[in-house]
């Protein structure tokens, strides 16, 4: 299975041109199962990457975007009265799929906003006091503009917390923007993608990740960064449930690499992208300063 793994990921590499550590970090995530969040100028690549996503991992697809006049109805779904049967019948909004793109997530209204990340917490949604589970597996891509674009309406800290990382694709380097400009379109590219993952196969992979060993040793370093997050004014804290997601991702990391066991190495790699976001929610994402820092300050006896 790792080998239809890295076929899955070299197909995303042939797509998404020159952005290998960002394709490796959205693969862990989708095997962590958490959601990501990609923050980025328009243009960059955000929507091509998580199309290009979903259709290698053999995933259902769905873009919403979001405006200010988007209500929550319109993600989740409604309850529609048929006048010819006299009955109720739900209409399923596209939070309704495998991989939901919620783009540009920081243009919605805060009621919006909280539909969804309370979708991707519970992996359900209660419509008209009943209960309707997600699909499996479940990954919300959410897309942002940096906050200095206006009519943005800033993500809350307690929210950020809901995406296990956060990623930038930033500018292509001169070479794979000369073969971006060769090419008629993102659709051509999409085309590259061959022999898909089944849901059934994805769903495989991401149970063997819990299974990924990690030492005492390697706990004790991931709780030394949390805790020296928690002795400083210079940022926020991080929580019980950041430590989580950080033990998570890194058993993610090693799977991806082939290793049965997590090292320091992989907890340093993830660290920047599962931590910033949360030391600081006012920092762009493709700048690590605080999260380079706790590592600089933790000693690793590893």
């Amino acid at each position: 299975m790792l080998a239809e793994l890295h076929r899955v990921e070299q197909n995303l590499n042939r797509v998404i041109l020159g952005k290998a550590t960002q394709i490796r970090l959205a693969l862990c995530c989708l095997l962590a199962e958490g959601h990501l969040l990609l923050e980025d100028l328009p243009g960059m690549g955000k929507t091509t990457l998580a199309h290009a996503l979903a259709n290698a991992a053999g995933l259902s697809y769905k873009r919403v975007q979001f405006t200010n006049d988007l209500l929550p109805g319109d993600l989740l779904g409604i309850n529609i009265y048929d006048t010819r049967s006299a009955q109720f019948y739900f209409q399923a909004g596209p939070v309704f799929s495998q991989v939901l793109l919620a783009d540009e997530i920081n243009r919605a209204s805060p009621k919006t906003q909280s539909a969804l990340l309370e979708a991707m917490e519970e992996r359900q949604v209660s419509i008209d006091g009943e209960t309707r589970p997600l699909p499996s597996p479940f990954f919300v891509i959410a897309t942002q503009n940096p906050l200095f674009h206006a009519g943005t309406s800033a993500l809350p800290e307690s929210q950020l917390d809901r995406f296990l990382f956060r990623i930038s694709l930033g500018f292509p380097d001169k070479a794979a923007e000369k073969q971006l400009l060769q090419d008629e379109s993102a659709g051509s590219r999409l085309q590259l993608l061959t022999e898909p993952l089944s849901p059934e196969q994805l769903r495989h992979l991401q149970l063997q990740v819990p299974k990924v060993a990690i030492n005492d040793a390697v706990l004790d370093y991931i709780l030394a960064l949390v805790h020296a997050s928690r002795h400083s004014n210079e940022f926020l804290p991080l929580s019980p449930r950041a430590a989580k997601a950080i033990v998570r991702a890194a058993k993610a990391m090693a799977f991806v690499q082939g290793r049965s066991f997590v090292t320091a190495d992989d907890v340093q790699q993830i660290f920047p992208y599962i931590a910033e976001h949360r030391l600081n929610p006012q920092s762009l994402a493709g700048e690590h300063p605080l999260s380079q820092l706790l590592i600089q300050r933790t000693p690793c006896q590893l």
